[in-house]
């Protein structure tokens, strides 16, 4: 088995942050900040190696075993269910799944509900545990055209500010899950690798307790 601890991080704002706390609780990797289009960079005496990964993506990682541990949002947990450990809540990146629709929406329950969204799992649990029959269309982007252009009723995705719904003329009808970003692990690496993830879970919880 591989003696490095392998680290998936999420490209981005959020990969930074994480990478941050990682620095913190004493898991540097100094090579990461230099300024190159590097992916993977590894600390040969504390034996860690991370990687910048598409944030849809560290789960699968984290799941198949190219990374012991990653970080990946809830939504992405929830939506594609990955054989993993989740750990603990790092409380970065904190938004919310929910639905919106055009402004004065009333939903007419004798009609199927269209509902267009990336996350057509979350959606169809939301929908089951409310008893409504749903119509759902799967987009991959611009999900806010769909109940402009009568495409569908409702939209369901994340939301952080609401900015661009209200740009739209679109409103949140609920927010229904709160998301944030989730440390979790692969299950074998977990059973193996267990006391430096067990060192690192502690200390990352240790650290976002004192910042709450």
């Amino acid at each position: 088995m591989d003696k490095y601890l392998n680290i998936a991080l999420p490209k981005g704002r959020l990969g930074e942050k994480v990478y941050d706390m990682f620095e913190k609780i004493g898991y540097p990797c100094p090579s990461i900040k230099e300024n190159n289009r590097k992916l993977i960079f590894e600390n040969e005496e504390l034996k860690i190696r991370y990687f910048w990964v598409k944030p849809s993506d560290v789960a699968i990682y984290v799941e198949r075993g190219a990374a012991d541990v990653g970080v990946a949002g809830k939504d992405i947990l929830m939506e594609y269910k990955p054989e993993i450990y989740e750990l603990c809540d790092l409380k970065l990146g904190k938004c919310s799944m929910a639905v919106a629709a055009k402004k004065g929406f009333i939903d007419d329950r004798n009609k199927t509900l269209r509902v267009a969204t990336k996350f057509v799992n979350i959606a169809k649990e939301y929908y089951q545990s409310q008893g409504r029959d749903i119509d759902v269309i799967k987009l991959n982007g611009s999900i806010e055209l769909a109940p402009i252009l009568n495409l569908s009723d409702v939209i369901v995705d994340i939301v952080e500010t609401g900015t661009t719904l209200k740009e739209n003329n679109l409103e949140v009808v609920e927010k229904f899950l709160p998301i944030s970003a989730r440390l979790i692990a692969n299950k074998s690496s977990f059973k193996f690798k267990t006391e430096i993830i067990e060192d690192i879970v502690n200390k990352i919880s240790t650290a976002v307790d004192n910042n709450d």
